[in-house]
């Protein structure tokens, strides 16, 4: 018997972060509607706040009272954004062309995580920085009067490194030029637009931005976050029972890499309404049970999906044949070392796997699993072994889960209603 049913996951965690900031820097008041509420949330209304910034939190929406274009205050702390690298960076771009100093602080997984990425190309706008342990956090930025950037040329495609190029040349009041090859997500370009400011952007990556007025305030109402969805799409296609729409989910064309991906394996995805949100294009999808076949991923899909990687892994854990993820070792940067663990705990439960230079392989297989999971506190890497868990002739444990209120509060919850 097929079990129908409808289910909307939380707020897409990429423009929840992206909106509060942006409404920070607007000139007037701005209102975020469902917004994802979460750890990373969390850290970004701090920060927001250390910086002066008045937020006021309601149960459905959040209103933010913009300073506008270079209206953030002299922090009288350190600005600590806990778990959130999107926070971090977009905020190190945001800061860099603010007449004051401030230092940004993180959990011991965020300070490990690269900045150099964001700083080094920073420098090239004039901006300026100071590290207190390697290419990290803390870091210590020096805000300062900012200058143009011509022709950069990104040497990893990155949506935080692009984006804090974008915010520094806007708070600079200067223009930017960079170019990206494959492009990566683009809902700063988007809203950036739809708030009335000139940008325009090619297929080759190429983006132009000139700021011209402080951003304009906005009543947005934030769509589900597909990488969430990603969860529940992969519960319902292993289910072998189960059929189930989705709704109001963000289906920006840069973050479905995985439902092409899936729909390759042999994946039922339909979309059945699509509208547009603040310039972000959102659908309802429906899923159903489907059986999987193993296929390559290329290093240039790699950008449009690359926080759907964990799930994926699992997917073709339970898919005929062989899956291959080339051009992955940015996964080494994340709230883990996902590229190492994936394969680790892949091969810990019975599964054959292996992580050898930028390249993750998985040999799908139907017999039971069991093992356990050491999840590096990582919300992606909890949440999709939870999926595999599931499963009837799957039996795991794990050395906590609670990380997936990072992303997902709620998450077992949604998960027990389609598995």
């Amino acid at each position: 018997m097929v079990h129908h049913g409808k289910i909307r996951p939380p707020g897409d965690k990429s423009l929840t972060q992206r909106a509060l900031l942006f409404g920070a820097l607007a000139d007037g008041i701005s209102t975020v509607r469902s917004p994802l509420r979460s750890g990373d949330t969390a850290s970004m209304i701090g920060a927001l706040r250390t910086l002066g910034v008045e937020i006021r939190e309601e149960d459905q929406h959040i209103v933010v009272s913009g300073k506008g274009r270079n209206g953030l205050l002299t922090p009288d702390k350190d600005i600590d954004c806990g778990n959130s690298g999107t926070a971090s960076r977009l905020l190190i771009g945001a800061l860099a062309g603010h007449p004051f100093q401030s230092r940004l602080v993180g959990d011991d997984s965020l300070s490990a995580r690269p900045m150099r990425r964001v700083t080094e190309p920073l420098g090239l706008m004039g901006a300026r920085f100071a590290e207190e342990s390697g290419d990290g956090l803390p870091l210590v930025i020096h805000g300062r009067a900012l200058k143009r950037l011509d022709d950069f040329v990104s040497p990893k495609s990155s949506a935080q490194v692009k984006t804090a190029l974008l915010l520094a040349g806007y708070v600079g009041g200067v223009s930017v030029t960079l170019r990206e090859s494959p492009r990566s997500r683009d809902h700063t370009e988007r809203m950036f637009r739809s708030l009335g400011q000139e940008l325009s952007s090619d297929e080759d990556g190429t983006v132009r931005f000139l700021p011209t007025t402080d951003l304009n305030p906005f009543d947005v109402t934030i769509p589900g976050d597909i990488s969430s969805a990603a969860f529940l799409i992969a519960a319902t296609i292993m289910s072998q029972r189960d059929e189930i729409t989705i709704e109001g989910v963000g289906y920006n064309p840069t973050r479905t890499g995985m439902i092409s991906v899936i729909e390759r394996m042999g994946a039922s995805v339909e979309v059945v309404s699509q509208y547009e949100q603040l310039g972000e294009p959102v659908a309802d999808l429906m899923t159903r049970a489907s059986v999987l076949t193993g296929v390559r991923v290329a290093p240039e899909e790699i950008p449009s999906l690359i926080d759907e990687i964990p799930i994926l892994a699992v997917l073709a854990a339970r898919a005929h044949g062989e899956t291959t993820f080339e051009g992955v070792g940015e996964l080494k940067f994340k709230e883990s070392d996902r590229f190492g663990l994936l394969a680790e705990n892949l091969q810990n439960i019975g599964v054959e796997a292996r992580a050898e230079n930028d390249t993750l392989t998985v040999m799908g297989s139907k017999r039971g699993l069991a093992g356990h999971i050491q999840t590096g506190r990582d919300h992606r890497m909890a949440m999709a072994f939870s999926v595999l868990g599931r499963l009837p002739d799957v039996d795991l444990t794990f050395s906590e889960t609670a990380s997936s209120s990072v992303s997902y509060p709620g998450f077992f919850e949604h998960l027990d209603s389609v598995s």
